[in-house]
């Protein structure tokens, strides 16, 4: 082979090799991208507390007394803050949302002193350990925590009330 055919080899072999590896690190960054942009569950606007799980021994329903059609039980999602309202106490927090993830913030709640204060009793021991938001349909929600077993159900209020 000559000098100049040797080179020649050389410089196709260089941008050969070049272009493969800049292919690697283009659809490396593509990757990293779509993960990155794993779209978000909406879940605001205002949701009624349907149920409370802990397990199937253990079941809290959250529903509210139906002779006091007048008191909803709900939760609201704006603006990255949440607002729980009971028949009795309200709670409010942060929260933040990764893809199917979700965070509650520690927040305030009322303490006022109530006949049954078994759903306020069933949030604080579940608010701290939910961890993921699946949007079944529409107009159904499931906040699922890291314990099995364990997830508060959602109903989308048609309007938002307070």
């Amino acid at each position: 082979m000559t000098r100049k055919s040797i080179l020649s080899v050389a410089t196709a072999l260089t941008i050969l090799t070049a272009s493969c590896g800049g292919n690697k690190g283009n659809k490396e960054a593509a990757d990293n991208q779509q993960k990155e942009t794993v779209a978000n569950v909406d879940v605001h606007g205002q949701w009624y507390l349907d149920s409370i799980v802990f397990s199937d021994s253990d079941y809290v329903r959250v529903r509210p007394d139906e002779r006091l059609s007048s008191i909803h039980q709900y939760i609201v999602f704006e603006d990255n803050t949440y607002f729980i309202k009971t028949n009795c106490n309200t709670i409010s927090g942060s929260y933040t949302i990764k893809g199917d993830s979700i965070t509650l913030g520690d927040g305030a709640m009322t303490e006022m002193a109530c006949d049954d204060m078994s759903v306020e009793e069933a949030l604080r021991r579940i608010l701290p350990n939910i961890a993921t938001v699946y949007i079944q349909t529409d107009s159904i929600a499931r906040l699922d925590s890291r314990n099995p077993s364990e997830y508060i159900v959602l109903r989308k209020a048609p309007i938002k009330i307070k």
